[in-house]
């Protein structure tokens, strides 16, 4: 498809007649020459080129070379070409971080069709609405997930072809179909002819928002936006030429942040971890080298809440990129102080994950470990390819002043917003609506123009007819010496409207009664802020570590 007609079906505006008539666009025609629709399977075929040799994965005692992973990502698609799936047939995966999603993220695409990776702690019900939803043609399954798959396969209408992978690493489980993945691959051509998309607006990947309110939504990825997501955390975070990166980020989640691309495309090596926890995480630091790893703040809190023995395998300098929740600065000093340089991003599934970052200043490096957390704690400014990133008033949609204290909407716009809801246009346009996406996110925005995260729109608690920001109570609980872990949510009220509530995990040892907590909090904030409940107990959580409020708020309002 030649750039004019492409730019057609990305609904941009056709050539004006002076346009037509520039000399500089008279016969100087985009051609198979000069013009690639962008696609991120390139960086394989790329690296396995240049780098046949380096390692580009290591699970347990197997590792394998960039041209052996090529060759693999071949087979993959040569074999699901063979079962009669081609171009936009949904291609669904349910696994932890193995070689075979991280192969599908290119095997899959490479024969036209769209990945759908299976978020792993879904029960039956969820599952079997996305694969009927996503109209799924071939389900790959690791056998741990035998039981929830099966029940789900049995509630969906849809009849897709199933593939067991039979991870020797895997505990428990059994095999649900009649061919492994490893078999599956040996029907595959290694020499398979495979094409980028004819236009980079196709779709390559298919992500599901956790669905707190309803049904999952499902976030549609084209290869461009992808690659661009690649390319943009490759330089946000100065990926350097062959990084060891440890998957502690589920690729079920955005695509991994779309690293699965990233780390590919600079020829790192990529460390599976198949279960994540503080033991295996120091393990593959000591056995690997590990210098690069991303995740949710509940990552940060396995890092630092460990034995002194896990600690000293860590490599000083080793890079974090965390996002989700707003880490706490208290939480920011402690790994500071353990060595970690943490990088703080921010994005949604519907951005391909992380589309604002904290960009770093060098004379932040001299000031107290205290305000380089506080910096660090900001969400910061947009990746190269986000053309736009503002703090908008959501009714009129104009710029709230920036002074780090009136708090507007979080709207974005650009290449690295996704192509829109699946079946599902009338939210698709409400979230479009005005030229922007609409994050239903609250922030501030700085002098500087770094955004700073107060709450969820549906999280701020309104006590009194005054605004108070969860996010603002939690940063003060995690600085209480006691305190592990902390949310705050809305309890309803009679007298005020709400209250908030605020629900605490302790640290191991420590101990504090709610009155130490309410005390604490009075003394160093506006008393109206301060929670005026506290319930002791583990915090709910998604698979990707963000709390679940919705569940607390439940429990608030049943106090």
């Amino acid at each position: 498809m030649d750039f004019h007609a492409q730019n057609k079906n990305n609904k941009l505006q056709g050539m004006c007649k002076e346009y037509a008539m520039n000399p500089f666009e008279m016969n100087l025609d985009a051609s198979r020459a000069n013009y690639d629709p962008l696609t991120p399977l390139t960086f394989l075929e790329r690296s396995a080129a240049v780098y046949p040799d380096h390692k580009a994965m290591v699970h347990g005692d197997w590792s394998y070379t960039y041209a052996e992973f090529y060759d693999r990502c071949r087979r993959l698609a040569s074999a699901i070409a063979k079962q009669g799936l081609g171009q936009g047939d949904t291609v669904s995966i349910m696994a932890p971080n193995i070689p075979a999603i991280l192969e599908s993220h290119f095997g899959v695409p490479m024969m036209g069709g769209v990945l759908n990776a299976l978020n792993t702690r879904l029960d039956a019900d969820a599952l079997a609405f996305i694969l009927d939803h996503a109209e799924c043609k071939l389900l790959i399954t690791d056998r741990e997930y035998s039981d929830v798959m099966r029940a789900a396969l049995k509630k969906a209408s849809v009849n897709p072809v199933v593939i067991d992978i039979d991870d020797p690493e895997a505990e428990g489980g059994d095999l649900i179909s009649e061919m492994t993945y490893e078999a599956f691959l040996e029907t595959g051509d290694p020499d398979f002819e495979w094409t980028g998309p004819a236009d980079e607006w196709q779709a390559i990947a298919l992500n599901y928002t956790s669905g707190t309110t309803g049904d999952p939504k499902g976030v549609v990825y084209h290869h461009r936006g992808a690659y661009l997501a690649a390319t943009g955390s490759s330089m946000s975070w100065n990926l350097p030429k062959h990084p060891t990166y440890l998957w502690t980020l589920p690729m079920f989640h955005c695509n991994g942040w779309c690293f699965p691309w990233a780390i590919t495309a600079v020829g790192g090596t990529h460390v599976c971890l198949r279960k994540v926890e503080a033991d295996g995480i120091y393990a593959a630091m000591g056995d690997h080298g590990v210098d690069h790893l991303c995740g949710a703040p509940i990552i940060l809190s396995m890092l630092i809440n460990t034995g002194d023995e896990n600690k000293a395998k860590a490599r000083p300098g080793t890079k974090v990129m965390v996002a989700a929740s707003p880490p706490p600065a208290a939480v920011l000093a402690e790994m500071d102080q353990l060595g970690f340089d943490v990088t703080h991003v921010y994005g949604l599934t519907e951005s391909y994950g992380p589309a604002v970052y904290c960009d770093w200043r060098d004379d932040w490096n001299d000031k107290s470990v205290q305000d380089r957390a506080a910096l660090k704690a900001r969400q910061g400014v947009r990746y190269h390819a986000l053309s736009g990133l503002d703090v908008l008033d959501p009714d009129s949609l104009q710029p709230v002043p920036r002074d780090g204290a009136t708090m507007g909407e979080v709207m974005m716009r650009g290449n690295l917003i996704m192509k829109g809801y699946l079946k599902n246009p009338s939210t698709t346009e409400k979230s479009f609506k005005g030229g922007w996406f609409h994050t239903g996110d609250l922030a501030v925005i700085h002098e500087d123009g770094y955004i700073e995260l107060r709450d969820r729109s549906k999280d701020i608690i309104i006590s009194g007819g005054e605004n108070i920001s969860t996010i603002e109570v939690e940063g003060l609980l995690y600085k209480h010496p006691a305190v592990l872990e902390a949310a705050v949510v809305a309890r309803p009220d009679d007298k005020w409207g709400e209250t908030p509530c605020a629900f605490v995990m302790l640290r191991d040892g420590s101990s504090a009664t709610e009155q130490d907590i309410i005390a604490f909090c009075r003394d160093n904030m506006a008393h109206f802020k301060c929670p005026k409940t506290v319930v002791f107990e583990d915090l709910p959580k998604t698979s990707t570590g963000k709390v679940q409020k919705f569940v607390l708020r439940e429990r608030a309002k049943n106090l």
